[in-house]
């Protein structure tokens, strides 16, 4: 009987080991879609780094609207993403009141934005294509020209006003009138220097 017993027990002992083996050699499921798409907006890196706040800063390089990006992991705050063959994360670092995977949907989008850009009046392309604004413009050819405002500061882009940042002393704030069009834009003079297109 006790044999029997030392049997079943090394049995089961045996079994809830295999399993556990089995279940630790499989990979776990990405916590998010590994979207294959194109980088929605003019985004900022720093070697293989893009933050949300999308500084423009010495160091920094412009990566275009319409990127080939293709998500290849998540991770606490931010997401790993191949753009045109380099690997980049975007981190998270002022909108976390929106979950990571929301927050990767932003930035990877799958309709590509030059597309969308080849469509607008020629002023309109060229602003984009140089991140920055100009009055007349929606809501969404300001996210192709200066990225997504942080959610921290900008809760609901159906606000009338978003708040940029072009560095960590120069603010301004692209202001919409009610059809959804930039009014006008308003900052110190270097933030308007970098930001504002000239008049067509």
């Amino acid at each position: 009987m006790v044999q029997r017993l030392a049997a079943a027990a090394l049995l089961a002992a045996t079994t809830i080991l295999s399993a556990t083996a089995v279940h630790a050699q499989r990979p776990s499921p990405p916590p998010g879609p590994l979207t294959d798409g194109f980088l929605c907006c003019n985004m900022r890196t720093y070697g293989d780094s893009i933050s949300d706040i999308n500084y423009d800063e010495q160091g920094t390089s412009v990566v275009p609207a319409g990127t080939p990006a293709r998500i290849t992991a998540y991770d606490f705050r931010f997401f790993n993403l191949d753009l045109a063959g380099k690997p980049q994360r975007i981190k998270n670092d002022y909108s976390r009141n929106i979950t990571l995977i929301d927050f990767a949907k932003r930035y990877v989008v799958t309709e590509d934005p030059k597309r969308k850009i080849a469509s607008f009046p020629p002023a309109v392309g060229a602003a984009i294509l140089a991140g920055k604004v100009m009055p007349g413009m929606t809501r969404e050819q300001v996210l192709m020209a200066l990225g997504y405002p942080v959610a921290s500061e900008n809760p609901s882009l159906d606000a009338p006003v978003w708040r940029y940042w072009r560095d960590s002393w120069s603010e301004f704030q692209v202001n919409f009138d009610a059809q959804g069009l930039v009014k006008d834009v308003a900052g110190n003079a270097v933030a308007l220097s970098r930001v504002l297109a000239a008049a067509p």
